[in-house]
């Protein structure tokens, strides 16, 4: 099987398309100079505490949460200047939450073992991407034309967490309308690495991922369908999981899902310690929890592990970093798996991953099950009014006169070069799902990697617009996965792999980050490094 000319000539003009803006981008944009900045180092213990570990404090009346928040609130207000992750708090209102939360553990009667049961994050603070809705709070998704736009109620995931005792600090920035890997739109502005301030923090949660990274909240929630909690979670240093499609709720997330969207979409946490995943995730599933079999004890020795270490060479994709080749391979990782469990991992080859890209627009662009197209991103760009004309925005950002990022107007460039599902396409994505799941089966974990560079550079990925493809191909194979911080790199910004299971297995790859988080030690202070 091949691609046809004309496939070739499209992706070829995609590329060239988006070369072509990042040059005019690099023209028209102000040079930034001097060394990069660095977040002041974190130094109240509290900040370096699991959110199991507060709340179990908060529960004995070691520690009050009116003193866990304002530790928080402390720290975003040193920093958010520096990263601009936050973007609307509720700062007086959590204050006088979690002095609510102080008075139920004094009143309570039942005892901690009582509130661990009904509450189990009584007190802990968290932190929500401004795409989902938290009553009272902006749900804009960064739109200009949204911007009061205030959410009338909390999406379920959020409201669950609540429910649990959690306390809302505020709401992070994302891209434009959640569709690109750098979180920056003219409604709030850009946001910054927490490790180096003049890198991406990835997106759409990138918001999110830049405060947890930067110790500024301690679990977090987000959303993913082609990498947008994985990313950040890698620039950032953290831990994430996009769950198994259809377990955790996405309404009430702007935008909405149309078109398959919702087959490939998933809302999950984010957060700095690996034993926070689990129990988050418990919570944000509500009603479907039983579909994940979370309680089912995980013997990582028993368990068929595989690395991946590149998609096998697409053309339209970088080569990987070698230090995320080395990190993966004998050099980290998969020596440390071996020694330490006594397993024998597996390298081995799927073809069909150098199309992750074709494979994932192909099928983003892909009728409902009624037959019903997703809406196309111009119309929602435009919304309340006509579609976005991309070419006129293009001329208005020139002059500095357009509502949009040039990223969004890229993507709608993307959209009109876009051609009919191809056969050729179709039949590679069920080739390659047919392989990763008799791979996989029920005891598998496979090792991949998150992204090809480590964190770019602010709008370098303009240039390179397709290297989501890494994170984007397992949202369309539905799998679940763990994004799992690996130490920093040379030049100190973090590491990090993929863990990737079978479908409805989130629990394997959640305990081996835990594993890999004693291993390789977890998020590490940006201040310090």
């Amino acid at each position: 099987m091949a691609f046809t000319v004309l496939e070739r000539i499209n992706a070829w003009l995609l590329e060239a398309c988006m070369g072509v803006l990042f040059v005019m981008f690099k023209l028209l944009s102000p040079r930034q100079s001097g060394q990069p900045r660095k977040l002041p180092p974190v130094t109240n213990p509290l900040l370096t505490m699991s959110a199991m570990q507060l709340a179990e404090k908060i529960r004995l009346r070691e520690v009050l949460s009116v003193e866990v928040v304002q530790a928080y609130i402390d720290r975003i207000q040193e920093i958010n200047p520096l990263i601009n992750a936050m973007v609307k708090d509720r700062f007086s209102v959590a204050l006088q939450e979690a002095a609510q939360a102080d008075r139920l553990v004094v009143e309570e009667r039942g005892g901690e073992e009582v509130l661990k049961d009904k509450l189990p994050l009584l007190g802990v603070p968290l932190s929500v991407k401004e795409a989902f809705s938290l009553q009272g709070m902006p749900n804009s998704g960064g739109l200009l034309s949204r911007q009061r736009v205030l959410a009338s109620v909390d999406s379920p995931p959020v409201a669950y967490l609540k429910r649990a005792g959690a306390i809302p600090l505020g709401v992070t920035n994302s891209s434009e309308l959640c569709m690109w890997l750098e979180s920056h739109n003219h409604l709030y502005g850009i946001t910054n690495n927490p490790y180096d301030l003049e890198r991406i923090p990835g997106g759409s949660s990138g918001g999110e991922g830049s405060l947890l990274g930067g110790a500024g909240s301690v679990i977090g929630v987000g959303s993913d369908i082609g990498g947008s909690i994985r990313m950040p979670c890698f620039f950032n240093g953290i831990f994430g999981h996009k769950t198994t499609p259809g377990v955790v709720s996405n309404e009430h997330q702007y935008p909405p899902s149309s078109g398959l969207h919702a087959d490939y979409l998933s809302t999950g946490p984010m957060c700095r310690y690996a034993e926070d995943l689990l129990p988050m995730l418990r919570i944000m599933a509500g009603p479907n929890i039983h579909k994940l079999s979370l309680s089912t004890e995980v013997d990582l020795r028993k368990l068929r592990i595989f690395t991946v270490p590149h998609d096998g060479g697409s053309l339209l994709v970088s080569p990987v970093d070698q230090q995320l080749i080395h990190a993966q391979r004998k050099g980290s990782v998969v020596e440390h798996l071996e020694a330490d469990l006594g397993v024998r991992v597996q390298e081995v080859q799927l073809d069909g991953l150098k199309y992750s890209f074709q494979i994932w627009n192909t099928f983003m662009n892909l009728p409902d099950h009624e037959g019903k197209p997703p809406q196309p991103f111009a119309e929602l760009l435009g919304e309340p009014g006509k579609p976005a004309r991309p070419v006129w925005e293009l001329l208005k950002w020139t002059v500095g006169r357009s509502s949009h990022t040039m990223a969004a107007i890229g993507l709608v460039l993307i959209e009109m070069t876009s051609s009919k599902a191809s056969p050729f396409v179709l039949q590679l994505k069920e080739q390659l799902q047919k392989e990763v799941e008799e791979l996989l089966g029920d005891d598998g974990v496979l090792l991949y990697p998150s992204h090809p560079h480590l964190a770019p550079k602010h709008h370098h990925p303009l240039f390179t617009p397709f290297n989501f493809s890494y994170t984007g191909i397992l949202n369309i194979l539905g799998l679940p996965v763990t994004q799992c911080p690996l130490g920093l790199s040379e030049e100190g910004l973090p590491l990090g792999v993929q863990l990737v299971a079978g479908k409805s297995r989130d629990r394997l790859p959640l305990a081996m980050a835990l594993h890999l988080e004693k291993a390789f030690g977890g998020w590490r202070d940006p201040g310090a490094s």
